[in-house]
C-alpha cells in the first residue's frame, strides 16, 4: 500500500482548476474529505480524484 499524499487548499485548485475559495465550499459542504492540520486543511490526494471523476461522470 503506498503512502497517500495530501494536498494543500492551493494544490487543491489548481488540480480542479476552481479558487480556493471554491475548495474551501467543498471542504465545508462535505464534498471533499479532509484533515485539520493546525489552521489548514490536508486533502487526500485519491478523495480529489474520486470527486473529479464524480464530477465528470455526474456534472452538477
Amino acid at each position: 500500500m503506498s503512502e497517500v499524499r495530501f494536498l494543500t487548499v492551493a494544490e487543491v485548485a489548481t488540480v480542479l482548476r476552481v479558487s480556493k475559495m471554491t475548495v474551501y465550499r467543498l471542504l465545508h459542504s462535505g464534498e471533499l474529505p479532509a484533515i485539520r492540520v493546525g489552521r489548514s486543511f490536508r486533502v487526500p490526494e485519491p478523495a480529489v480524484h474520486d470527486y473529479m471523476r464524480e464530477f465528470h461522470d455526474h456534472p452538477h
